[in-house]
């Protein structure tokens, strides 16, 4: 008597497996591939879960490539320690500290600003020491991106750089941001309004000095100065009196970041300026030094710790096979009594 076969069973997916063994995909699929830097509980979590689904991996899901190492890189073109002293920098790692918790990956800083540490960097890449790389604070023609590119790992970047817009990147919304705070100023019926720029070699600085004009163009109000800073106290200090000794007379200045802007207001005070009622100030990141200036800062905040998490997040899933976006994190103005 011939019989019929009743409807074939589901087979259980990756994501199942995870999910039932609380764990990430990547973490899942490091401990079908036999791969190494996975904790035993995990492990035992995951075997269990493979059991209770009955799961078996695809020929595909074989061909994935395990990771070899283990660790990506975050790299930067600088050694300076003025750089490290900022906190958006321990914010970024902080950030993906924690969004690599899951994935049992370790993360490897590289400080690249020589020729001979471009060359170890290089080497790194080249004997895939690392399983990828994400990438911050470049600048002009920065010598890390054709390393990286020519290696061929998977690579992610903190912001854009000058030229060129890579394949997968982290960024915030410096000119929507950089916008907004200008039209604030404005709103408070500022009509001389300055700007400090930052380091004339960075996409984040060209970005916020254009949302800086598309707001006074808007208002048809004509840029009363603009000074170029360095991102630091003592630089936004020194623009700000550059733009004094010009004899310009602003009402309001946009500054490019709060460091900056601290050191602005700074030179504002010892020239007799109040703040905010001569000149209001509005600053960008929104970190600790915002609350600490002398009035606080009204600042544009940009998620920064956020930033580091969604770039480790976007390289994870280069390594799982996955096709991530490129990511604009938005960016909100906080008001506080400079402005």
């Amino acid at each position: 008597m011939a019989t019929t076969a009743g409807p074939s069973r589901r087979r259980p997916t990756l994501a199942e497996v995870a999910a039932r063994a609380g764990v990430s995909m990547t973490v899942a699929s490091r401990v079908i591939n036999d791969a190494p830097y996975v904790s035993h509980d995990k492990r035992k979590a995951v075997e269990k879960a493979i059991r209770d689904l009955g799961y078996a991996p695809s020929r595909s899901a074989r061909a994935l490539a395990t990771r070899k190492s283990g660790v990506v890189a975050l790299a930067v073109s600088g050694d300076d320690p003025a750089l490290f002293a900022d906190p958006f920098f321990a914010h970024v790692i902080v950030g993906i500290s924690a969004a690599l918790e899951d994935t049992d990956l370790h993360l490897l800083l590289c400080l690249a600003a020589s020729g001979r540490s471009q060359a170890r960097f290089q080497g790194l890449l080249g004997t895939r020491g690392v399983d990828g790389v994400m990438l911050l604070a470049l600048r002009g023609d920065d010598p890390l991106v054709p390393i990286v590119e020519r290696s061929g790992l998977p690579a992610v970047y903190g912001g854009r750089p000058l030229r060129g817009e890579p394949r997968w990147f982290v960024d915030a919304d410096n000119r929507g941001g950089a916008r907004n705070a200008t039209e604030h100023l404005i709103g408070l019926g500022r009509t001389r309004i300055a700007a400090i720029t930052g380091l004339s070699d960075t996409d984040v600085s060209e970005a916020r000095d254009r949302g800086y004009r598309d707001a006074m163009a808007t208002a048809g109000l004509a840029p009363t100065a603009v000074a170029a800073g360095d991102f630091t106290v003592t630089g936004g200090a020194a623009a700000m009196t550059a733009l004094l000794n010009t004899g310009a007379d602003p009402d309001g200045v946009f500054v490019a970041n709060d460091n900056m802007a601290a050191g602005a207001v700074r030179v504002l005070r010892e020239h007799g300026r109040r703040v905010p009622d001569d000149v209001a100030v509005v600053g960008f990141d929104d970190l600790e030094i915002a609350t600490r200036t002398d009035p606080p800062l009204t600042t544009v905040h940009q998620p920064v710790r956020a930033l580091g998490q969604e770039m480790a997040r976007m390289l994870t899933a280069l390594l799982s096979g996955r096709e991530p976006s490129p990511l604009i994190l938005p960016t909100r103005l906080v008001i506080r009594d400079s402005a």
